[in-house]
């Protein structure tokens, strides 16, 4: 049961090292496993870094580096280890796990998931219970995004979380394998078939909302999306892009954010149904700061969300860039909060 692994490096060595050292007992225990690392013009070192890593702990039997001339985003990045491996012929995977940098994988994670997809020939992708180093679960399989989980993103109102409770994107996690809408990036099994049904990413997308384009791309075309909790990930929230670091201090959200939301709702849904998205989360967004404020709720908000949201949709123009991030996605492609 051949699986090839593709992790997306930009500007983190240290973690993609620290990465590639989890797998490496489960790797050499199967033999039927190979890992491969784009770095996204990094520019930093970090392909002679990773290059020099591989060669000096005899990693090249298993990992291959493929240092890439342009920053083009998560799924351009994936698309570049994916399209040779997966036309390799006989020697070409059944499986392919994308897995973010800022990931460890606990043992026996990888066989944990392709045990599960074994057993269950019509699942099309597969997502691991991604936590915190200490164990903490972190949300990572989700329902699709609609005008009623924007609403409910926006306002973060009780009664109406309760009444929208089928339309949260983010529902109470389960300790039990099950079906998903969707799983986060950061650790996605996907079924070779899979690909050669709905074709590779969405090169459209830089960063954010590609996972769960991808996986609503493999439902429509009949496959199933399962979160399996057995298999165990820890993932470092943001380290390898700080946009969504707990740690760190709040940024405001990139422009590519925005843009990969927008694609997201107007390729799947239409330009009408965008448009109403968009008007359910700005009025209950703009309901919740008012309420923030009047009740003295901390404001954990990403800086003039609001403003940026409002100015990138009725007004395209420039807004703040972060410095590109080209890594693997971060924790999931969230609705704005």
């Amino acid at each position: 049961m051949r699986l090839f692994v593709a992790i997306v490096n930009y500007r983190t060595p240290e973690l993609t090292l620290e990465c590639l050292r989890s797998l490496e007992p489960e790797v050499r225990a199967r033999g039927d496993v190979q890992v491969g690392v784009a770095d996204n013009d990094s520019r930093d070192g970090s392909a002679e870094r990773l290059a020099a890593a591989i060669a000096a702990h005899g990693w090249s039997s298993w990992v291959s580096l493929l240092p890439l001339p342009v920053n083009a985003g998560f799924s351009a990045g994936n698309n570049a280890l994916l399209a040779p491996a997966l036309a390799a012929g006989a020697e070409a995977p059944e499986f392919a796990l994308l897995l973010n940098p800022d990931t460890v994988a606990r043992p026996g994670a990888l066989g944990a998931l392709l045990e599960f997809m074994t057993a269950h020939p019509e699942v099309g992708i597969a997502g691991s219970r991604v936590e915190e180093r200490d164990g903490t679960p972190q949300h990572s399989r989700f329902r699709f995004h609609s005008v009623w989980s924007e609403l409910d993103s926006g306002l973060r109102l009780g009664l109406v979380s309760r009444l929208l409770r089928r339309h949260v994107v983010a529902p109470p996690l389960l300790d039990r394998p099950h079906a998903a809408d969707w799983v986060g990036g950061a650790a996605m099994l996907v079924r070779s078939t899979v690909f050669g049904d709905i074709g590779l990413m969405d090169t459209g997308y830089f960063l954010y909302f590609e996972e769960a384009d991808f996986c609503l791309a493999a439902r429509r075309a009949g496959w199933s999306c399962w979160y399996v909790p057995a298999s165990r990930i820890v993932h470092l929230v943001g380290q390898s892009s700080g946009i969504t670091n707990p740690a760190g201090p709040r940024l405001r959200r990139p422009r590519y954010w925005f843009e990969s939301r927008r694609r997201y709702f107007v390729k799947n849904h239409g330009r009408a149904y965008a448009w109403c998205a968009d008007l359910a989360w700005a009025a209950g967004f703009a309901l919740w700061r008012v309420r923030r404020r009047l009740q003295g709720k901390p404001d954990t908000d990403p800086p003039r969300l609001l403003a940026d949201f409002l100015r990138f949709r009725l007004a395209p123009g420039p807004l703040h860039t972060a410095a590109p991030s080209a890594h693997g996605s971060v924790g999931h492609g969230a609705t704005p909060s």
